[in-house]
């Protein structure tokens, strides 16, 4: 699309393209640090600072992606034309987009309950973080395939339209989500002295925990039987 054709876009046309964007460019940004975050898991006792650091980052950018997403689905619920002309997800992205909000929300919850209350006396909070992870890396891994074909193609969208003269609403886009690393890279750095207790010698010895095989193999299973990267 040429800027003389942006130009002349509707507003309401705008707005959805606008959002996809944001969704696509924030999404982009939470698989890579979730990437990062999943390479720790086998090796926590060495790598525990590094996944505190980024688990708490991601709250930033996260942030950004439940708001673009809610956004979407109260136009779209609320009858808004340009987002009922753009059409909901694929049916069974949107079944599991309500659980892989909620249980990546109790994962995070769950962490930070674990930061507080140490390695000492953990109570419930180490058997939900864990079940909690066992849960979300399927969903998670079915989101992330279900969404392969359009990320690469709404990503280039957005590069060209940020180089583009006039590309005010893509700079826009990249400021705000600079901002969520910000943040979550400020709360990351202010939070990880709580992390010590659990990096202590002999807390964390196991060279792969069970849980991280149990989610392996669930994804494993579900993806395969799913196949996501086949949905339109």
């Amino acid at each position: 699309m040429t800027k003389a054709d942006s130009d002349h876009r509707p507003a309401s046309n705008a707005g959805v393209e606008g959002n996809e964007r944001l969704t696509a460019l924030t999404s982009a940004l939470l698989l890579a640090f979730i990437l990062v975050a999943l390479a720790t898991t086998p090796n926590l006792h060495a790598l525990l600072y590094v996944h505190v650091f980024v688990g708490i980052l991601l709250i930033g950018p996260l942030a950004v992606k439940l708001g673009s997403t809610g956004y979407r689905f109260a136009r779209y619920y609320t009858g808004a034309p340009a987002y009922v002309a753009k059409g909901p997800p694929h049916p069974a992205l949107r079944v599991v987009a309500p659980a892989l909000v909620l249980i990546t929300l109790a994962l995070l919850a769950t962490g930070c309950a674990l930061l507080v209350t140490g390695p000492a006396d953990p109570g419930p909070f180490e058997g939900l973080h864990n079940l909690s992870f066992v849960l979300w890396f399927p969903l998670a891994a079915v989101h992330a395939f279900g969404h392969l074909r359009e990320l690469p193609r709404t990503l280039a969208q957005e590069w060209r339209a940020l180089r583009a003269a006039g590309g005010s609403g893509s700079a826009a886009r990249v400021e705000l989500n600079a901002g969520a690393l910000l943040f979550g890279a400020i709360a990351g750095v202010v939070v990880l002295p709580t992390g010590a207790p659990w990096a202590a010698p002999g807390v964390l010895t196991q060279a792969l925990p069970g849980p991280v095989v149990a989610a392996i193999l669930a994804t494993g299973l579900v993806v395969l039987a799913s196949r996501p990267w086949k949905w339109n």
